[in-house]
């Protein structure tokens, strides 16, 4: 069972219900499940009108659809600030789950989605932000993890997690610190979206940047190439990122075929490497 709950990222209601859901949904899919029902939670603004909060609903409710999900209920309470999200139920066979501490040396490292989401949305927020640069961010974080969850399954891999608040560099340090060994990211080969890298230059990141490079920054290794701006962006945390997985170096040539004929988004960014911490080339 997984529970999240946030605040909006995105200006419409629609899409601020989609992006809730798919986020919510996510952690059953980090773990190589199937989600089959939820529960809406909400905190709204009594003030908030009516068209609004229907809105928010259906885009959840929409979403959950598609995932195969059932919404059964909910709950919804008064706050200043709107925030909606879902209980999640999933089904995961326990001899099969994916783990953080499941990455072995040798083992490819790939994502399902790319970067930049929580500097573009920040932009946003200041009002600097080009519209289809904000379109794509949301395109992005609207899109379920179901097919690299799929993925998962069919490979028995061992190890993954999803890309969320703590960043690239966060949570992939929690899978290096859980399975005992160490991570290389080459950086060139990192994904982002269109106006990530603008918007980088432009020193348009969260707080949540600052707080995982302060946290998470002495177990990380930059080469000296890679500047300020470029690093922070590993440390940008993302609403409905995709998965980081670990797959076997021995099954990456199939893997990569296979998500191919899925027409699931793939990117070869690293190897599991012996040691510990992050380096990043």
């Amino acid at each position: 069972m997984t529970t999240d709950f946030f605040t909006p990222v995105v200006d419409d209601p629609y899409d601020y219900g989609s992006i809730a859901a798919a986020n919510s949904i996510s952690d059953i899919y980090a773990m190589g499940g199937q989600p089959f029902l939820a529960l809406n939670i909400a905190a709204l603004p009594p003030e908030l009108p009516p068209e609004i909060t229907s809105q928010i609903i259906r885009g959840g409710a929409e979403k959950a659809h598609e995932a195969g999900v059932v919404i059964a209920g909910g709950h919804t309470v008064q706050d200043k600030e709107p925030k909606f999200g879902l209980v999640v139920l999933g089904m995961v066979d326990p001899s099969g789950y994916l783990t953080k501490a499941g990455a072995r040396i040798g083992d490819r490292l790939v994502i399902t989605k790319p970067l930049g989401f929580g500097v573009t949305t920040t932009a946003l927020k200041r009002q600097v932000a080009d519209e289809q640069d904000v379109a794509e961010a949301v395109g992005w974080m609207k899109r379920l993890n179901a097919g690299g969850a799929q993925l998962a399954r069919e490979f028995s891999l061992r190890s993954g997690t999803d890309i969320t608040g703590y960043s690239l560099l966060g949570h992939g340090l929690e899978m290096a610190n859980a399975s005992q060994v160490g991570l290389r990211f080459r950086f060139t080969d990192v994904p982002f979206i269109s106006g990530a890298r603008k918007y980088a230059a432009g020193w348009h990141f969260a707080g949540g940047a600052h707080d995982n490079a302060h946290y998470f920054g002495s177990q990380v290794r930059f080469a000296s190439e890679i500047d300020q701006a470029s690093q922070m962006l590993l440390f940008d945390p993302q609403t409905s990122g995709g998965l980081l997985l670990a797959v076997p170096g021995e099954k990456i040539a199939s893997f990569l075929k296979r998500a191919q004929d899925i027409q699931q988004p793939i990117w070869e960014i690293g190897e599991v490497v012996s040691g510990g911490g992050i380096e990043v080339v």
